[in-house]
């Protein structure tokens, strides 16, 4: 069985969908039979590398809102994480264009490392408030995980896996997919959102009574909105 997972590196949502999934495949008894691929998705291609401002001043201009609402909505992100084991530090994470660190995780899952890689990215841009935008930081938790700098480095001189980023970004809005995390099982079954371990575990179970029927796809939940505040963040 295989699901595929559209996320951006700047979603806080995206980083507890996926801890709560892991919670659900662990209990999975096929889990062994599950392939995950991460695909890309931006929710602002055209965000700067380098933002001068902090991440609250951010979303209080994305969404419309005060820096006390922004601030509120993040220490309920924060507290959502605390919940899978993570931790969220928002008042030191650096916002930034995630163009190469989506290119980096591709050139990564070419080399069997795309998780491994997916893993260290969210782990650097929301725990440890590192640049995912910077390739130098790039390069380095590149380097960190197994793969060869000399390589890693040759690709910030070209256009690799840009057409690629590209695609799977072109291929979401093709299932009018607007926010993320947005996973896919066998091509079928859609869930959106940051949803709950147990509803992953019934979402996992049904794909698998059912991977040999209808190739339509259905959506097990939708989480739409706008903001980061209902387990997605949307473009």
């Amino acid at each position: 069985m295989k699901i595929e997972i559209w996320s951006d590196y700047m979603c806080p949502f995206c980083y507890i969908g996926k801890k709560r999934l892991e919670t659900a495949l662990q209990q999975f008894e096929h889990r062994d039979q599950v392939e995950l691929t991460y695909r890309s998705f931006e929710l602002d291609p055209h965000a700067p590398r380098d933002l001068n401002q902090r991440v609250v001043e951010m979303l209080a201009a994305k969404y419309g809102m005060s820096l006390e609402q922004a601030s509120a909505m993040q220490n309920q992100v924060a507290a959502q994480a605390l919940t899978v084991g993570l931790t969220f530090n928002f008042d030191t994470m650096i916002h930034t264009n995630t163009r190469d660190a989506h290119r980096l995780t591709r050139h990564a899952s070419d080399r069997g490392k795309g998780a491994q890689m997916t893993e260290r990215l969210f782990n650097a841009a929301f725990t440890e408030s590192l640049h995912v935008g910077d390739r130098n930081v790039l390069t380095d938790l590149a380097v960190e995980i197994g793969l060869d700098r000399a390589e890693v480095t040759q690709l910030w001189e070209s256009d690799a896996y840009v057409q690629e980023v590209l695609a799977e970004e072109q291929r979401a809005q093709a299932m009018d997919v607007r926010g993320v995390p947005y996973f896919l099982v066998d091509g079928k079954l859609a869930v959106s959102g940051a949803q709950s371990s147990e509803r992953f575990a019934e979402a996992l179970q049904y794909a698998w009574q059912h991977r040999e029927q209808s190739n339509e796809v259905s959506s097990n939940e939708d989480a739409s909105g706008s903001g980061c505040v209902d387990g997605t963040c949307s473009i």
